[in-house]
């Protein structure tokens, strides 16, 4: 077996959820979703347009917020808003809360009218959820986080869509769910959140401890796959050569290793 990290998994994982797009625009917002798409296009999926976060696109694929890469064209944020309403874009958020519907919440904790605790707000997440294909990144799987129902709904999952017109459903596509425990996706029984796989020394019982929700669990439920040596070499020797991915993906200890297998 070859030496791996939880985090390269995840890598991976995000990798993977890239990996049949072809030739669109990924938009990886944070650390692992980052080097999980520039993974994506090093291997699985040349075809993707990558920028650099703020306002260039990339011919090359740089380390882990390395400057200095070939350009290749101008994308200012202004620009990016074009792209989310008319073209070809797939964004992985970060979410504080994503419920089993697919809805996610980065705005507030608490009620509305007066919540417990202020997040970023809704930014871009309306926009991107009923115009792009949007996946999220969980590095902390929790109850806290995998919530029942979301406080607030700033990204849209597919019922709310549907409920408010065929306008915004027919570019709704929440595609892929991606945590430090496991993959998921929206297609369980009614349209709910589903376990695809959990991550070696992850067990299907420390996944659904870990869930405030009742997930829809297939009957054989398969281990995230390994990460590639190709995978590996790429993400430790060009990618991410510092191990920046470690402050967002610690080893678990044994502790915690247990808890959750």
């Amino acid at each position: 077996m070859t030496d791996y990290s939880r985090a390269d998994v995840c890598a991976a994982a995000i990798a993977d959820a890239f990996a049949e797009d072809g030739e669109i625009f990924a938009s990886p917002m944070g650390m692992l979703p980052m080097l999980g798409v520039r993974l994506a296009k090093l291997t699985s999926n040349p075809d993707l347009v990558i920028s650099d976060g703020e306002s260039l696109f990339l011919a090359g694929v740089p380390p882990l917020f390395a400057k200095g890469d070939v350009v290749e064209g101008w994308i200012p944020f202004r620009k990016v808003f074009d792209v989310v309403a008319y073209g070809k874009r797939h964004v992985m958020m970060g979410a504080t809360q994503v419920d089993q519907h697919g809805n996610q919440n980065i705005s507030a904790i608490g009620d509305f009218a007066q919540p417990k605790r202020q997040l970023l707000g809704s930014r871009g997440a309306p926009g991107n959820t009923v115009n792009n294909r949007t996946s999220y990144w969980v590095p902390r799987h929790s109850p806290r986080v995998f919530v029942e129902q979301v406080d607030i709904v700033s990204g849209v999952g597919p019922a709310r869509a549907a409920a408010a017109g065929p306008a915004a459903a027919k570019y709704n596509d929440i595609h892929r769910v991606v945590s430090n425990l496991g993959v998921f996706d929206l297609n369980g029984a009614g349209g709910t959140m589903r376990l695809r796989s959990v991550h070696p020394g992850v067990t299907v019982d420390g996944v659904v401890a870990a869930t405030g929700f009742t997930l829809d669990i297939p009957a054989e439920v398969p281990t995230t796959r390994e990460p590639t040596l190709e995978e590996l070499v790429v993400i430790r020797e060009v990618l991410d050569p510092k191990g920046l991915r470690f402050r967002e993906v610690p080893e678990p200890t044994a502790q915690a290793a247990g808890a959750s297998a």
